[in-house]
């Protein structure tokens, strides 16, 4: 029998560590193995927790690979043995998890992916901090950047997500009872990442992801069975927009009834013509965007020739609870005959509560826009023409041909009625058709000479022909216009769309918007003015030059205030933009006020990158200072734990210690004291690196002389490091002290991770200039990809141990080294480890002529 596909069936979530991910997999784990499934653990970290131990039963565990890293020895799964042993389930804890270097796949996630690929369902568990889409959320809440993340697509496509919570008290009593980390590390942890404020947010954060997870998973089962009605489980204010001057006021009474539902959603929807011809005035609609974005909502827009339709259909598919319209701007005998947009929504809407929200423009009618001529001057004046003479000339022509029935004559008029139509429009054709009318019934219709008919039939003939005429006429002008305004919406759609483009193509947004603008319209300059604060509300004032502000412009000789341009296009009460070189028409001006709108919106967003540009090193000099606590706080705290507890046991008097014991405290209280000075020392020198006011003194020193002093420094560690430096080699231009500082630090790291077999080497040599000092290592090595990862502040390599310092070793070398004019670049050791290289500029040398000083 065929098994099912393969799945990750539960995924445990949880907003911080601690809440009980692990123990709760574990209990589904148990549950599925009671029903008789075929269970195996793949991995789970307990991390000495004795109930989550205990919850692990007799459940088969997968032997985990042993693998060795940097000198150290970890453990992770053994893929193959899983797909080998291929269980129905295999628990796996951490899905976001990086494997050590080595393994066959650098995240467990993707571990994960290849168990269901072979067929077996995962259990697993995960935290909201490590999914990718709100990293960056959690590093503003936190303070904290996490480097393992795991695509939210992998955990939205688990067949069930369940969140593991727990208030933050009851989690941070848990956490000082010693129920998630060591006691060493739980006073770090409540006054750092387990602060009341950074739990709260992160539960919040994880509730909301799960939320979202549960309406997608609402819309597929409304989808998929068929379901059009309305389910409120979630509150959805659509506001609908016309484009018209009451939508700002629209916008804002629908935001504050979304505001009146906790986590409501704010959708603003326009709906546009089908044919794409005559609409809304972009402008207006371009303004409103941006204001229901920045309310928080999101804009969209269909197509549709039934409005109350298509605003339902939209309502419907995002299942929305509100609909918001405004009351209609026609007149009240317009109203008479047709009901309205408002009141056919209200009526279909079924369960969808629809506001009708007045506003100034109510009943006042829509003002009729002026209509432009749909055929051109010169036509229209030809057709005149043929109007006023074709009808004479063509009666003339009839009167030579007696044969004629009146039929015929009808007919041919007809025909020279249309031919002025196409030519002249509707005016010229209702001329025609008149005088044309008169000219058979004087001429052609019995009694002749006369406008008298005497038979019904032929009075019915002519009518027939008037209203023919006309009709036709009036297709033609509609016609023609409807041509005009498609060649026109098609003009505006390319000067937009290479707009759009320019921006996109541009460095910034604004100059580029401003320069396609200049050069779509043929103009000398366009210049974005902004009014001063002061000035703003003042009228008077404000056609003064002073208080305006160029912001933005391009071309040759910019407006400096409204008035000095030819056409001025208000924004804002303090944004203007102002266009120079011709004035514009007024089917221009409409386009032109969408472009205006956008370099509003283009402005704020330059404005915003800066203010984002200024606050990124205050940023960064936050987050150092943060460390540098954390690193006070905690990885200073076990050199003065040691020298603490030497001193207070060689002052006691309830034992007596002989000389070797308390040979032996001194020796470890020294060493303490002087690894928290080392530490301290680097502390300091790393805060006036990032404050730049580290003090340089630079002077000609030979790596002969400095290597040396930096082995005694590291004391008998450094017994063993084989030194290989030219006696010929020149020397190189760097602060004494400093440099000592770099190779300390440098061979210390050497040193760690080297095996004690293999010792490492300092060589050097020069050239192009340089001095280059090579400290080479036989150790496990880096990978290329993360050469960088390990000149971070405050991050050894994996972030696997908190014993060997707060990370600050290569770090502050590299910027100590590049504060000097030199610099530290790793390469692999042939055969296997990792080389340091540290280049400085050579001393420069006097010439042989030139007498020593």
């Amino acid at each position: 029998m065929a098994r099912e596909p393969s799945s990750l069936v539960k995924v445990a979530g949880g907003a911080v560590p601690g809440v009980g991910k692990t123990y709760a997999m574990l209990e589904e784990a148990q549950r599925r193995a009671a029903r008789g499934s075929d269970v195996v653990i793949g991995f789970v970290e307990t991390r000495g927790r004795p109930h989550t131990a205990a919850m692990l039963g007799d459940l088969e565990q997968v032997p985990r690979r042993a693998m060795t890293y940097r000198g150290a020895e970890f453990t992770e799964m053994d893929v193959d043995a899983v797909l080998a042993r291929r269980p129905e389930i295999a628990v796996v804890d951490e899905l976001a998890h990086t494997n050590v270097p080595g393994s066959r796949h650098g995240k467990r996630w993707q571990d994960v992916q290849e168990l269901l690929d072979a067929g077996i369902d995962v259990l697993s568990t995960v935290n909201v901090q490590h999914l990718e889409s709100v990293n960056d959320v959690v590093a503003q809440i936190t303070g904290t950047t996490q480097r393992e993340t795991v695509p939210d697509e992998i955990v939205r496509a688990a067949e069930q997500v369940e969140l593991v919570d727990m208030t933050p008290e009851a989690l941070r009593r848990r956490m000082a009872h010693g129920n998630i980390y060591r006691p060493d590390k739980i006073d770090a942890a409540l006054g750092n990442y387990f602060r009341v404020g950074n739990l709260t947010a992160l539960r919040e954060l994880a509730l909301l992801w799960l939320a979202d997870k549960v309406d997608e998973q609402l819309d597929r089962y409304r989808s998929q069975q068929g379901i059009a009605a309305t389910w409120e489980a979630r509150e959805r204010v659509v506001v609908a927009l016309t484009g018209g001057p009451e939508g700002e006021t629209l916008i804002r009474r629908a935001a504050r009834v979304a505001a009146r539902s906790k986590g409501a959603d704010l959708l603003a929807v326009h709906v546009a013509r089908s044919d794409g011809l005559a609409g809304a005035d972009p402008a207006q609609l371009a303004r409103q965007r941006v204001l229901v974005e920045s309310l928080g909502g999101t804009y969209h827009q269909v197509l549709g020739t039934d409005v109350p339709a298509a605003l339902l259909d939209f309502a419907q598919g995002v299942n929305a609870t509100q609909l918001v319209l405004g009351a209609s701007r026609r007149g009240r005998l317009a109203q008479i005959f047709a009901r309205g947009v408002g009141v056919t929504t209200t009526a279909l809407s079924g369960s969808i509560d629809v506001h009708l929200v007045t506003h100034k423009q109510a009943g006042k009618g829509r003002r009729a826009a002026a209509v432009p001529a749909a055929l051109s001057r010169r036509r229209r004046l030809l057709g005149f023409g043929l109007a006023v003479l074709g009808m004479p000339l063509l009666t003339l022509l009839l009167e030579a041909l007696p044969d004629l029935t009146l039929t015929n004559d009808i007919l041919l008029f007809l025909a020279g009625v249309v031919g002025v139509a196409l030519v002249g429009g509707v005016w010229p054709a209702l001329i025609a058709a008149l005088g044309g009318s008169l000219l058979l019934n004087w001429f052609f219709t019995p009694p002749y000479r006369t406008l008298t008919i005497a038979e019904a039939d032929n009075l019915l003939a002519l009518a027939v022909f008037v209203g023919v005429a006309l009709a036709v006429s009036w297709i033609v002008d509609v016609a023609a216009r409807r041509t005009r305004e498609a060649a026109r919406a098609a003009a505006d759609a390319q000067t937009l769309a290479a707009v759009a483009s320019g921006v996109l193509r541009g460095e910034r947004p604004l100059p580029a918007l401003l320069d396609q603008l200049r050069e779509t319209f043929g103009l000398r300059a366009v210049s974005v003015l902004e009014l001063a604060e002061e000035a703003s509300g003042r009228p008077d004032r404000s056609r003064e030059e002073h208080a305006w502000c160029v912001v933005a412009s391009v071309g040759d000789q910019p407006a400096c205030t409204p008035d000095a341009g030819e056409t001025a296009v208000p924004v804002d009460d303090r944004i203007t933009v102002v266009l120079s070189g011709r004035r514009l028409e007024a089917a221009d001006r409409r386009i032109v006020e969408a472009f205006a709108a956008q370099a509003a919106v283009a402005l704020r967003q330059e404005r915003l990158a800066e203010e984002a540009a200024t606050a990124r090193p205050l940023a960064a000099a936050d987050r150092m200072r943060t460390a540098l606590l954390a690193a006070v706080s905690h990885d200073l705290r076990t050199p003065l734990a040691s020298a603490k507890a030497a001193v207070t046991s060689l002052r006691s008097h309830d034992i007596e210690f002989d000389e070797a014991d308390r040979e032996e405290l001194l020796e470890t209280a020294e060493e303490s004291l002087d690894r928290l000075a080392r530490l301290v020392g680097n502390l300091l020198d790393m805060s006036r690196l990032q404050a730049g006011v580290l003090g340089i003194s630079a002077t000609a020193i030979g790596l002969e002389d400095a290597v040396p002093l930096a082995l005694d420094e590291l004391g008998p560690a450094a017994a063993t490091v084989a030194t290989d430096i030219p006696a010929d080699l020149p020397a190189a231009t760097a602060d004494p002290g400093l440099l000592e500082r770099v190779l300390v630090n440098v061979i210390a790291n050497a040193l760690r991770y080297s095996p004690p077999d293999q010792p490492p080497t300092v060589t050097a040599s020069a050239h192009a200039g340089q001095v280059e000092l090579r400290v080479i290592d036989r150790g496990p090595g880096i990978p290329e990809d993360q050469w960088e990862h390990v000149f971070l502040p405050f991050q050894r390599l994996g972030d696997r141990d908190n014993q060997t310092g707060v990370g600050l070793g290569l770090a502050l070398s590299r910027g100590l080294a590049e504060a000097m004019g030199g610099s530290i670049t790793p390469e692999t050791t042939p055969g296997g480890g990792l080389t340091m290289v540290l280049r400085l500029p050579a001393a420069a040398q006097s010439s042989p002529e030139e007498p020593q000083k």
